[in-house]
Formats: structure tokens, C-alpha cells, sequence
């Protein structure tokens, strides 16, 4: 058996090298490396693969998020309304544009934003609500798009975690995330399920005026050069990440597949011991184990670990060579940088449980069966102790 990697972009590397290489060489051949033909071709590959009218290139998933509130000309001390539980960035960029960040508490089984949670914390000073797709599974779009509809207020798609996932609508119908909400953002970062060879991002919408807005402010505020309309960044894809997307693009469906298939085989193994908690779901209204639907792509494969032994069971897996992840041990409520007087324990009862039981295991398109077996085993032997 090979060494388990979290991540093995190496691996994946090899299947897709002389692709890969090519097109950066190409790159390199033209010296086109900002706002090149290889980001232009990029854009309008990913806003066929999406279906979505505008896909705006940048230089990370944060800035995407960032771009995207400022393209929205949400003002300072406007409330935005997103999950406690997810990455900082998130809320960093709340904070970083003076807005008002309010977190609230999600559901115990997909792990994503409790919509009862959304609709206590609407203010008339309420603006947006940014779910985020969190470990690849969609959050509940057709709730949380009604909800802003009745109160006036903006959607803002945090789809850093679950480029390619299908969002099942209550008709039947299906969206790719991202494509859902006014505005979406994504991150590029290497170990995404999308992942450039570097830094990226993008920021896509269905609204003209809203794309326009996003593409000067991306670029310093220009549409002219040298004429400054807008506020803006510097915020550009370069040219050689855009060709490492372009690909890997053609391949996502398939390596969302290969993390699909890896997560039926985790899940097969570990769906009936007792100290643990399979990744679960509402999949097109109806409760469910995510093994049998494309509404989650796993970027990761996240467990629960009920016995009190989540700490135990890292430390025995690393020792078994066992790579695996803890996201994310203290919730945004608790970081320094966040902590508000606003904000009530009482008020966060799953996201605290899930902190002291929330384990992600290995997780990529070069994952092999016997690999899995070995976790697997690995787990079930501990926990049987």
C-alpha cells in the first residue's frame, strides 16, 4: 500500500502532466501572464461548465467573497448573516469592510446554516445571508432564496468547498452551486476539488450590472485604462493559473466522482458502528446518508465521532500514518478577532457539539480501495477498544 497523502496533488498531477505542462509553457512562450488569453478562455469555459451568464476571475477565494460585498455596495454597519461553523475567511471579509458580521448556528447533520437560525437573526439593519457550502454539500438554496426574497435582502453564495455539486431544487430541477444566489464566490486554492497550482479565485452572477460592477472593481476600478469609475482592488487571475484550470476543468466531473465513489466506500465501512456519524443530509426534501446523490461533492469527508474519543482517534491515526483533519476546532463565535458581546452560548448548541466530534479523513481522486480499507479498519479497531 502507498503512503496516505490528505491530499495528493502529485498524484493527480501525473495523470494530467504533459496537459498541464504544455499549457504553462505556452504561457510562458506568449509572456501574455495578466488578463491573458488563457484567463479569457478560462471564464468562458467555467460559465458553460456552470451555467451561469458571468464568471469574474481573481486572485483567491478570498478576495472573491470580498469583491463580491463590494460589487453590492452593502455599507458600513450593514448586518450580513452567516454560519459559525466555517472557515474565518468567511467572516473575515465582513469584518475587513466594516459590515456587521452575525453568526449563527447550523444544522447537526449536513453541518451547513440552520435556516430557523437565519430567520431569528433578520434585523431591519440585515442585508445579505452568505451560506456556505460547507465540506462540499449544498446548503439549503431554495429556503435560504425565499427567505431573502421576503425580507429584501442578498444571497451571497460562499462556494469555496463545492465547485461542481448539483443542487436539487424542490421541482426536481437542478443548479450547480454558485449559480444559485445574486453572486457566488470560489477559491482555487491547490487542494480544492478545482484547484489551481497557486493562489485564485472567481466570483460568478446571472446579473449584468452586478458582473459590470465586479469586473472594474477587480481591476483597480478601471473599465478605461487609467480612468478610475469604481473603487476597486487589485485582484487578477494570472495567466499560468488559468491555464493549469483550464486542464484540469474538463476533468471536475470526474474527480468530484472519484471522491463520490471513495465517500460510498468510507461510508459503506463505518455506516453502522456505533460511535459514529456517516455524513447526512436532506437530499430533495428527505433525510439521507450522502452516498447516492451529486448535491455533495466531499472536499471532505467528514465524521462524527459521539464517544468523546475524537482527540484519542486523531493522535492513534497519525501514529498509523493516517493523515486526517480537524475543521474547524474553535468556532468563529470563540476567535478572538470575532467575539462580541452579542452573542449567546445558548445560541450555538450544534456547533459546539460539533467541535468536540467533527473529524474529516483523507480525501482526493487518487484514493485507492485498500487505502480506504486500512482507515477504515484502523478506526473501527480503535473505537472498539
Amino acid at each position: 500500500m502507498k503512503k496516505i497523502q490528505m491530499v495528493d496533488l502529485k498524484g493527480q498531477y501525473e495523470h494530467i502532466k504533459d496537459t498541464v505542462n504544455t499549457s504553462i509553457l505556452n504561457v510562458l512562450d506568449t509572456t501574455a501572464f495578466v488578463n491573458g488569453p488563457e484567463v479569457h478562455s478560462f471564464q468562458k469555459e467555467l460559465e458553460d461548465y456552470l451555467g451561469v451568464k458571468h464568471v469574474i476571475p481573481c486572485a483567491n477565494g478570498t478576495d472573491a467573497l470580498q469583491i463580491a460585498m463590494m460589487g453590492l455596495g452593502l455599507e458600513q454597519g450593514d448586518e450580513v448573516i452567516t454560519a459559525d461553523f466555517t472557515f474565518a475567511a468567511t467572516v473575515e471579509v465582513i469584518a475587513l469592510l466594516k459590515l456587521t458580521p452575525v453568526l449563527v448556528d447550523v444544522n447537526p447533520s449536513d453541518f451547513n446554516i440552520d435556516i430557523n437560525a437565519i430567520k431569528k437573526a433578520i434585523t431591519p439593519k440585515t442585508k445579505a445571508i452568505v451560506p456556505v457550502h460547507l465540506f462540499g454539500r449544498c446548503a439549503n438554496m431554495d429556503e435560504i432564496m425565499a427567505l431573502a426574497k421576503e425580507h429584501n435582502l442578498y444571497v451571497i453564495e460562499d462556494n469555496a468547498q463545492a465547485i461542481g455539486a448539483n443542487y436539487t431544487h424542490k421541482d426536481g430541477t437542478k443548479t450547480k452551486a454558485g449559480a444559485i444566489g445574486h453572486v457566488a464566490s470560489t477559491s482555487f486554492f491547490p487542494s480544492k476539488n478545482l484547484g489551481c497550482y497557486g493562489d485564485g479565485g472567481a466570483i460568478f452572477t446571472n446579473n449584468d450590472d452586478l458582473a459590470h460592477t465586479i469586473r472594474g472593481i477587480v481591476n483597480h476600478g478601471m473599465y478605461e485604462r487609467y480612468h478610475h469609475d469604481v473603487v476597486g482592488v487589485n485582484s487578477r487571475l494570472d495567466s499560468i493559473q488559468a491555464a493549469v484550470l483550464r486542464a484540469k476543468l474538463p476533468h471536475l466531473d470526474t474527480y468530484n466522482a472519484k471522491r463520490q465513489d471513495a465517500a460510498r466506500q468510507y461510508t459503506a465501512a463505518l455506516k453502522d458502528h456505533k460511535y459514529i456519524d456517516v455524513p447526512k443530509g436532506k437530499c430533495n426534501g428527505v433525510d439521507t446518508i450522502c452516498d447516492t446523490c451529486d448535491c455533495h461533492v466531499f472536499h471532505q469527508y467528514t465524521i462524527k465521532i459521539t464517544n468523546g474519543r475524537r482527540d484519542e482517534l486523531v493522535k492513534h491515526l497519525n501514529e498509523q500514518g493516517i493523515p486526517c483533519g480537524v475543521y474547524y476546532p474553535i468556532p468563529l463565535h470563540k476567535q478572538k478577532a470575532y467575539q462580541d458581546d452579542r452573542y449567546n452560548e445558548a445560541d450555538f448548541p450544534v456547533t459546539n457539539q460539533l467541535i468536540q466530534e467533527v473529524m474529516s479523513l483523507p480525501m482526493h481522486t487518487e484514493l485507492e480501495n485498500d487505502q480506504i480499507e486500512f482507515i477504515t479498519t484502523t478506526i473501527k479497531e480503535f473505537l472498539n477498544d
